[in-house]
């Protein structure tokens, strides 16, 4: 019986090659060093740390997109980030959508250089591969592919733990994976509640995914790419101007304490604070408008009062 061969000791030198090949043309835009294909055993005997310092590297360059395609030529894509790869030639004009590859790119070198903003483009889309469908009238859908993505990136992050020792980071990528869609689907319709709780929602993220909002507008088109910046811009400005209103005045008027005392009978007390504390929610969940007259919040209490406590 022929004895197998032992699989060969990982080459950490041609790693180290691969990755450093890569940040030369994301830092400078061109290669310093030939092209040398890795097996996966190679970068998997890399200490994660220094991996993810020389892939921050590539991701924080300039030509970013010069390094990812280092990373792809190499074999480090694969090897490292597959459900990256799987995004390499899928659209490329089929079933007319646009190549998912080409604008992860586009999206990463747009970004703001923050780390946090250029991890977020370059996963935000990786659930499109599984969840591409076309409608009968030949439209091309991707129904959840946020969702989808978010949940790849826990998979990834399990296998290859390379924010393992950042769970902040690792955090704050996963969120705007998740919630990368967002921003972009405001119209300039939004009530003024739905704006603030769509700021309260996304909270301390806010910047980064407006940030990779305006970045993940890659028309060709330049009316269309300015308007769509434009609005995202104009949600960031309502949510400063809300934020500031509401520093100067409460949601609620003033006095409707005395009111609500009067109108059911409720003495001070905890349960007078905690009905108010509920309708302060019913208006951030836009269930009432904020700042209306008193009688209106009564009247919005007297119809729910099993909701409130008051039956």
């Amino acid at each position: 019986m022929t004895t197998p061969s032992p699989a060969p000791a990982p080459d950490l030198d041609r790693a180290v090659h691969a990755l450093e090949r890569a940040v030369a043309c994301a830092e400078r835009g061109v290669a310093d060093r030939p092209v040398v294909l890795i097996e996966a055993a190679d970068i998997g005997g890399l200490p994660p740390l220094q991996v993810r310092g020389l892939l921050d590297r590539v991701m924080m360059g300039d030509h970013a997109d010069e390094g990812l395609d280092s990373l792809l030529a190499t074999g480090v894509l694969d090897a490292i980030l597959p459900e990256v790869k799987a995004m390499v030639g899928f659209g490329d004009g089929e079933w007319r959508h646009k190549d998912v590859w080409k604008h992860t790119k586009q999206v990463v070198t747009q970004s703001v250089a923050r780390i946090e903003v250029r991890y977020g483009a370059l996963f935000h889309d990786i659930g499109k591969v599984k969840t591409r469908s076309i409608s009968p009238d030949g439209e091309v859908h991707f129904f959840g592919h946020a969702e989808v993505g978010a949940r790849m990136f826990d998979k990834m992050e399990r296998r290859g733990k390379l924010f393992a020792h950042e769970q902040a980071l690792r955090d704050e990528v996963r969120f705007l994976v998740l919630h990368h869609l967002r921003a972009s689907q405001y119209d300039g319709k939004w009530t003024d509640s739905a704006v603030r709780r769509f700021a309260r929602e996304i909270g301390p993220s806010l910047d980064n995914l407006l940030c990779l909002s305006r970045a993940d507008i890659t028309t060709k088109r330049p009316e269309k790419k300015r308007r769509g910046i434009n609005m995202i811009d104009s949600l960031a400005e309502r949510i400063t101007e809300l934020a500031a209103l509401d520093a100067k005045q409460p949601p609620l008027p003033t006095g409707l304490g005395t009111e609500l005392m009067s109108a059911f009978g409720i003495p001070p007390s905890k349960k007078l604070g905690d009905i108010k504390r509920a309708l302060e929610l019913a208006v951030e969940a836009g269930e009432i408008e904020e700042r209306l007259e008193s009688g209106a919040y009564i009247q919005f209490i007297a119809e729910r009062k099993a909701r409130f406590g008051l039956e």
